[in-house]
């Protein structure tokens, strides 16, 4: 398994690594600061910096899953088309610096954050989310039309209120105690650890946003800066989708 630096602190922004294995679809290291695909949330890229100073340099970040595609055996580093000859030089115990490329991950956290504010002005369940660099999207499970300059001025506010984001967990039994916390129709959080990773952004009278959350996130409202909603659609009868842009 691969030791997830990121869970407890998203603004590593590199870690000395050992490379545990090299598998047809990427390498996998004892631990790292890159995010891997998963909570509608794109998966990093970086470079592995070897030892003599050459970079592999890594276009996407994976859970490498089992062949019945359950477990999760570790995280893979995907490298970039093209660096085959530095591939034929690594090997499993070669020591590396994982190093992400931090410029499009705070935009990432950025709009992560941003979602768990939506999440707090549109209390409906959500059937569906992606967060990338360039935009991120939830999709509501709801029927009333919603306003984007109304939407645009809360999460001004919201930002500008610098309200503290803080890493926190649960227990199984405090999530089926309060099922109300999972805010996501199609992803529901793992459990069997004994411990669930949630994130909460703190308000005047309780917290604004309280849910389990995977992902990464700047550490207060107001580093989120100026994003405004760009586009709000009807995807269906029953689904209205929020578009996130950087302003």
């Amino acid at each position: 398994m691969t030791q997830e630096l990121f869970r407890q602190d998203a603004y590593l922004r590199e870690t000395p690594a050992t490379i545990v294995a090299i598998t047809e679809h990427g390498l996998v290291l004892d631990r790292t600061v890159f995010y891997p695909l998963g909570g509608g949330q794109a998966g990093d890229t970086g470079a592995l910096v070897l030892a003599n100073g050459d970079k592999l340099q890594i276009a996407d970040t994976r859970k490498c899953k089992d062949a019945e595609g359950r477990a999760t055996l570790g995280i893979v580093h995907i490298p970039a088309a093209g660096q085959e000859a530095l591939l034929e030089l690594m090997q499993a115990g070669d020591q590396v610096v994982a190093r992400v490329a931090w410029d499009r991950r705070h935009k990432l956290m950025r709009f992560h954050t941003t979602t768990h504010l939506l999440c707090h002005l549109v209390p409906q369940l959500v059937n569906g989310c992606s967060i990338t660099p360039e935009y991120a999207r939830l999709d509501f499970n709801m029927t009333e039309p919603l306003d984007k300059e109304a939407l645009t001025s809360g999460i001004a506010r919201l930002v500008a209120g610098s309200h503290a984001v803080e890493v926190g967990s649960i227990t199984d039994q405090e999530l089926d105690a309060n099922p109300a916390l999972v805010k996501s129709m199609s992803v529901q959080p793992p459990r069997g650890t004994g411990s669930i990773r949630t994130i909460r952004i703190a308000g005047v009278d309780g917290p604004l946003d309280l849910q389990p959350c995977g992902g990464t996130h700047v550490a207060n409202t107001a580093e989120i800066g100026a994003v405004v909603v760009t586009k709000i659609e009807k995807k269906s009868a029953t689904t209205r989708r929020v578009v996130l842009g950087f302003a």
